[in-house]
């Protein structure tokens, strides 16, 4: 997207909110039950996004998924603390790529802790890649106008002589 003087830019104050504060291993140690927690919001947001395709358009939405965010992380902080510091140490010491099978037994207590306190199942495999269909408040997008140019060329009629080929077709099936 260009920017020229015609484009508003969000001022400072409309960008600014709380982050996140955690590295990569705290996220993807959370991550099936986050996406799970968050799921409309982050639906929404990606919705937004694809749909305007504008991202100036969408900061209330991403706004909304950082809330969700850290809502989740404080709700596991106050009730699921020591296994969610276990898995994710595991995680984060057992091999070079982060990998999931070192670490089964501290992730079925995470599992655990996170369905009795929170009562958040984590997802099933394959559960994000379903297709699903995202109930939304927001209004559907106008579609978009076709740009109608005044200076355009007529076309040739279709009994116009055309010349054949030099080399023949471009391509071999087109003989």
């Amino acid at each position: 997207m260009a920017v020229t003087a015609d484009v508003k830019l969000p001022s400072i104050e409309e960008l600014t909110v709380d982050e996140v504060k955690l590295s990569g291993v705290p996220l993807r140690s959370a991550a099936f039950h986050l996406g799970k927690f968050c799921e409309w919001q982050n639906d929404e947001f990606m919705l937004c996004r694809n749909e305007l395709d504008d991202p100036r358009k969408c900061l209330s939405e991403g706004k909304a998924v950082t809330a969700c965010t850290l809502d989740f992380f404080r709700k596991v902080k106050k009730h699921c603390r020591n296994e969610f510091e276990n898995y994710y140490h595991c995680i984060d010491r057992s091999s070079a790529d982060y990998d999931y099978a070192p670490c089964r037994k501290t992730q079925s207590a995470f599992d655990k802790c996170m369905l009795d306190e929170l009562n958040i199942e984590r997802p099933d495999f394959g559960y994000f890649s379903r297709p699903k269909i995202h109930q939304t408040k927001r209004p559907k997008p106008p579609p978009e106008q076709i740009q109608v140019f005044d200076d355009l060329p007529a076309d040739l009629p279709e009994d116009y002589p055309r010349q054949p080929t030099k080399y023949g077709a471009r391509f071999y099936f087109y003989t």
